[in-house]
């Protein structure tokens, strides 16, 4: 058997080349990162249930009809997605006040936004991915306003959906980070989501005890951030009831002594 080709490494996923044109294999690595990389660590199984937790929301998405690069999930840490183009642009979707907004407005964490706010950055990590406009989009022609536009709804739309979604297992979606693709039929395309969507770029707080169950555990050094990953998918229905490995803070802080 010939060995796959690699098309391109990141922060949490390998990308290599697909069984048949215009696919590729997405495998989640347990790699975590955070602060644009300064941060490094590993977060044991993260890959798997990323993996799972994100196989599972790209098939609800699409009940919906919001359109996904999503096929199917190949094994524990790889699934069939199609080959797209990535707009150059990271959606964030804000609903309530957390992380670098809290830290840009001198905002209370925790202060739910009277709106859901739409942020946009431009990817490229050499410059820290910077906060942009609508105007910088179209100025340097990194997608079209119709581009734009269906990115907007199709964000707004997701938003609505997942935040019911948690919201029916007990966990507050407080922001999350979307990418979009273009698919491209000749010289046609049209935007979808792809990436993933996981703990890795959610914000999911419990919303009885406003513990966090994402990657924030790594940033602030909390610890637990596996059981954490691990709570999300038991809430999802993706693992057995009966699994142990749950976020049990008390547990956890007499282990860390905290």
């Amino acid at each position: 058997m010939s060995r796959r080709r690699q098309i391109y490494e990141g922060k949490a996923k390998i990308l290599y080349e697909g069984p048949e044109p215009g696919t590729i294999i997405q495998y989640f690595k347990d790699d975590a990162t955070a602060f644009n990389a300064q941060k490094k660590g590993t977060i044991s199984g993260k890959g798997v249930l990323n993996n799972r937790i994100s196989e599972h929301l790209f098939t609800m998405l699409a009940t919906i009809g919001i359109p996904t690069h999503f096929i199917r999930r190949l094994n524990m840490r790889e699934q069939l997605v199609r080959q797209v183009e990535i707009v150059p642009i990271e959606v964030v979707v804000r609903n309530v006040v957390a992380g670098s907004l809290a830290k840009r407005f001198g905002l209370e964490e925790g202060t739910t936004l009277p709106r859901t706010i739409l942020e946009y950055y431009y990817k490229d990590d050499a410059l820290n991915d910077p906060l942009i406009t609508e105007e910088h989009i179209a100025a340097f022609g990194w997608a079209t306003q119709e581009e734009m536009h269906d990115i907007a709804d199709m964000a707004i739309r997701v938003n609505d959906f997942m935040a019911g979604l948690f919201a029916g297992v007990g966990i507050r979606l407080v922001d999350f980070k979307l990418e979009f693709g273009r698919l491209f039929d000749g010289d046609f395309s049209r935007i979808i989501l792809a990436d993933e969507i996981s703990p890795d770029g959610c914000r999911l707080w419990d919303m009885k005890t406003n513990e966090k169950l994402d990657k924030d555990r790594f940033r602030r050094d909390l610890g637990g951030e596996a059981e954490a990953y691990q709570e999300v998918a038991r809430r999802l229905g993706l693992t057995p009831e009966d699994e142990p490995e749950v976020l049990n803070l008390a547990e956890h802080r007499k282990t860390r002594g905290r």
